[in-house]
């Protein structure tokens, strides 16, 4: 893999600010693949620096023109997707279908979106006496986490390159090398100088110094619902705007009518996309009492299909902690029907699929984000119960409901306190809006509510 040994500042390649560097470890052998510096207050003052002085010009271009560099960064994108699909395989030790299909196939369609989008979207209207003018809210501090490490930098850069803002990136330090890949794109797709800024480093050196930078007029931030307190609150005490997508524990409810088989099958395979790293996947799978049986014998068999086949989790911290969660759920009374926290291989960050069963409400693995192929088969009596289970956590990011009868899953779906529900298994929409209720976020990404979240509004009264 090829690493950079600067930032992405102003157009060019510039050397950092210090002399410390991040080691890129695949999690498949737990062998090194390459180093990239580890960015500073400096680095980021000097991307900050380059993206305000960037700001006026790129503000001012036409939506039309902003639209046909979106379009060329598409392009760009779809030449080099065999080389995003290794580069993200290779630091995030995801298998290479998977990541041709999703970790580069999706930021296409998403980047694609966006410019279509830019040369469609209505930047000011009339209303009364009125006219309302949408307008850049300014220089975005974009901080991506490691699971989707291109889909989360194109789902942030992109509307904000179509709504005329600049922007500083700071990626995970677990895949920096996909995020270097992207500002190569960027400059080849003819993004202009300092409208995209690339600067690697640690979350609580570069990441707090992009939160924290008087530059900086929104924060976006994708990562743990933690660490998204803490950006919340560095950004209130500037009354500076963030766009915030958390963490999840979603509930794939499976209704009486619905079939048992498919949906089970389904909501198993939902989990173990991406070695369970997804914010959005359905983790607490809800089951009638008359069907619960035959539902976690189902799951089992599902769950024991794939053995390794999907991939490790991403670092050592990562593969610790899911085993943690995997003997916690064992020590609080829930049953392992496949799986467990054994690792399947004596090398590499793997986790054996699991699938609980006897799993309580009120247990951790119920409760709290495991981020890992862990899937939880929770009893309800009727509706109502199934209601005050799914409901029944601090997050509300995804989730799932399945019947026979569409509108009966529609209604319960209607009134589940989360931000987006798949029906029957609907497949996923790049233009759909995503994110979350309570602490699961603020904001939406994608489409054409992800684009209003780099803009603010004017009226001019006549």
């Amino acid at each position: 893999m090829k690493a950079h040994d600067g930032m992405y500042i102003g157009g060019a390649w510039r050397p950092a600010a210090g002399t410390d560097t991040i080691a890129v470890v695949n999690p498949v052998d737990e062998q090194v693949i390459g180093h990239v510096p580890a960015g500073t207050a400096a680095d980021v003052d000097e991307a900050v620096r380059a993206a305000r002085a960037a700001l006026p010009g790129w503000a001012a271009t036409p939506p039309a023109e902003r639209a046909a560099i979106l379009g060329a960064l598409r392009d760009h994108l779809v030449a080099r997707k065999d080389e995003i699909a290794e580069t993200v395989t290779a630091e995030l030790g995801a298998p290479l279908p998977f990541s041709q299909l999703v970790h580069a196939g999706v930021p296409i369609l998403v980047a694609g979106s966006y410019a279509e989008l830019a040369a469609s979207y209505s930047f000011e209207e009339k209303v009364g006496n009125s006219t309302v003018y949408a307008e850049p809210v300014g220089v975005v501090g974009a901080i991506t986490p490691w699971n989707y490490p291109l889909h989360q930098i194109v789902a942030k850069v992109a509307p904000a390159l179509a709504a005329g803002c600049t922007i500083v990136l700071k990626p995970a330090e677990d895949t920096p090398l996909t995020a270097q890949l992207f500002a190569e794109v960027a400059h080849e797709a003819g993004v202009p100088a300092g409208v995209f800024n690339l600067v690697t480093g640690l979350g609580p050196v570069a990441g707090q110094a992009v939160a924290e930078h008087p530059g900086v007029d929104l924060v976006s931030f994708t990562g743990s619902t933690a660490v998204g307190r803490q950006i919340g609150a560095v950004a209130g005490a500037a009354v500076k705007r963030v766009a915030l997508e958390l963490g999840g524990k979603s509930a794939n409810v499976i209704l009486p009518s619905a079939d048992l088989a498919k949906a089970v099958n389904v909501g198993v395979a939902n989990v173990m996309s991406n070695s369970g790293q997804t914010c959005s996947a359905w983790t607490r799978m809800l089951v009638h009492a008359d069907q619960y049986d035959e539902a976690v014998e189902l799951a089992a068999a599902a769950a024991a299909k794939y053995g390794d086949r999907i991939g490790p989790v991403v670092n050592a911290k990562q593969h610790t902690r899911v085993r943690g969660y995997i003997d916690q759920g064992t020590a609080e009374g829930a049953r392992v029907v496949a799986g467990g926290s054994a690792s399947p291989r004596e090398q590499g960050y793997f986790v054996s699929p699991t699938v609980f069963a006897d799993v309580r409400p009120e247990m951790t693995i119920a409760q709290e984000e495991i981020f890992g192929p862990v899937v939880s088969l929770i009893k309800y009596e009727d509706e109502a119960d199934a209601l005050r289970i799914a409901n029944g956590t601090v997050y509300g990011l995804a989730g799932a409901v399945w019947a026979a009868d569409e509108a009966e899953a529609v209604a319960f779906a209607r009134r589940m306190d989360t931000g987006q529900v798949d029906i029957n298994g609907g497949g996923f929409n790049p233009v759909a809006p995503f994110g979350g209720y309570k602490q699961s976020g603020v904001g939406r990404e994608l489409g054409a509510h992800g684009l209003a979240e780099y803009l603010q509004t004017k009226s001019l009264q006549f």
